[in-house]
């Protein structure tokens, strides 16, 4: 079980606070584990596990408390033979039925600290802003980064270098769980697979209640096949009419969004630098896992420079920046990160290896005159530097701590 400090850092502040913790991510991310690491941060602080009450509600052992009232009525007499403070652990609340109004009574008639995940973007929407308006804090549980994969994968192959292991990674992805299979490459497509159905079934179909699920893994398959590469929803129904299948471009823009609430997808606007406004149409998709991916679809070393752009994107969400896609007049940028007012400009490419790349990918912020760190991520081992503009090497880009 690795520390995970990032997270660790952020939630530390809010630990024993009232505010409910909210930990949300795709599914097997690492949310339970993350709920071990705070449970182990409060022994160490003294807070003795009898207070602890802990639920996963996937287990079925707790499937007579999936309603609200069944499970406010067994915390609260479980509650009346602990002394002090209790901490209650929730895990996967969204299986139950009304969950917000049980948890909104516990907060309010409880001297409690509350921790609850879920593997659903719609967890902190409608209803719950209404309950727990402005008494929630969220956090976002993404798959291993690079430096998290490094930490388990180097015990099991000590003898790989760096660029052995950023191989991996790539055919591998970050899902916490293929530390204990040890990367064995047949486990892990397996693993992957049932993780991915898993996702698809339960928190896709049947939580949106799909009758069309032909249709559904069309459009995922279209969508992963096409990773970072601007598409609209007309030119995708445009595709499955050539299927044989007629579909209007709205449906597929809801089943993306049902996609993009399990997390599956995460959906990057498009922003225009010089007119300072968001775009309407053409947006991008990463998929939360480049690992399942591979384990699905195939290709990530066919299509490695999606991938690069991929995995950078997910670790500047790990970091809590909010990226766009930039344009500025007839150029791209890549992914343009905001964080507490600060910016950051990063370009992502496979290799600098003709002179036209290296036009096109320190071109691309030519218009951009603020003095905003700004940087081209590639394979290439030599650094490239110029202008102003930062080349590094994509292994370093994610391992280095600060990018400024």
């Amino acid at each position: 079980m690795i520390k995970r400090d990032m997270y660790m850092s952020r939630i530390r502040p809010f630990i024993g606070s009232e505010l409910i913790k909210v930990l949300t991510g795709i599914r097997r991310c690492g949310k339970s584990v993350m709920l071990e690491l705070i449970k182990q941060e409060l022994t160490e602080s003294g807070i003795s596990p009898s207070q602890f009450i802990s639920i996963n509600f996937e287990n079925m052992a707790y499937a007579h408390l999936q309603n609200a009232k069944a499970l406010h009525d067994e915390i609260i007499r479980r509650t009346a033979e602990i002394n002090g403070k209790v901490y209650l652990f929730f895990d996967e609340i969204q299986e139950v039925q009304d969950w917000e109004k049980c948890i909104n009574s516990l907060r309010v008639t409880l001297d409690c600290d509350i921790y609850i995940t879920g593997s659903n973007a719609k967890l902190l929407s409608g209803e719950l802003a209404t309950y727990l308006g402005g008494r929630y804090v969220e956090f976002v549980i993404y798959p291993f980064s690079f430096a998290e994969f490094i930490e388990l994968y180097r015990p099991i192959a000590p003898e790989e270098s760096i660029q052995d292991c950023f191989q991996k990674y790539l055919l591998s992805g970050g899902m916490p769980y293929l530390a204990n299979i040890r990367y064995a490459a047949e486990p892990s497509k397996q693993y992957l697979h049932d993780l991915f159905n898993s996702v698809q079934l339960k928190d896709i179909v049947k939580r949106n209640r799909i009758r069309d699920v032909d249709l559904l893994e069309r459009i995922i398959a279209y969508v992963m096949a096409n990773v970072g590469t601007t598409f609209s929803a007309n030119s995708l129904a445009k595709f499955l009419k050539n299927e044989k299948r007629t579909v209007a471009p709205e449906t597929i823009l809801n089943y993306i969004k049902y996609c993009c609430d399990a997390y599956l997808f995460y959906q990057v606007k498009r922003e225009d630098l010089q007119g300072k406004q968001i775009l309407a149409s053409n947006e991008k998709y990463y998929i939360a896992d480049h690992g399942i991916r591979e384990a699905i679809f195939g290709g990530n070393t066919r299509d490695i420079n999606l991938i690069l752009e991929n995995i950078v994107y997910l670790e500047l969400l790990r970091r809590g920046y909010e990226v766009t896609v930039g344009r500025s007049g007839d150029k791209e940028i890549d992914f343009v990160c905001n964080k507490s007012g600060e910016k950051l400009y990063v370009q992502v490419v496979y290799l600098l290896a003709a002179k036209e790349t290296i036009a096109r990918e320190f071109g691309a912020y030519d218009n951009i005159r603020d003095n905003f760190p700004k940087y081209v991520a590639s394979l290439d081992e030599f650094d490239m530097s110029r202008a102003g503009i930062k080349h590094r090497n994509i292994r370093d880009f994610l391992l280095m701590e600060e990018w400024n």
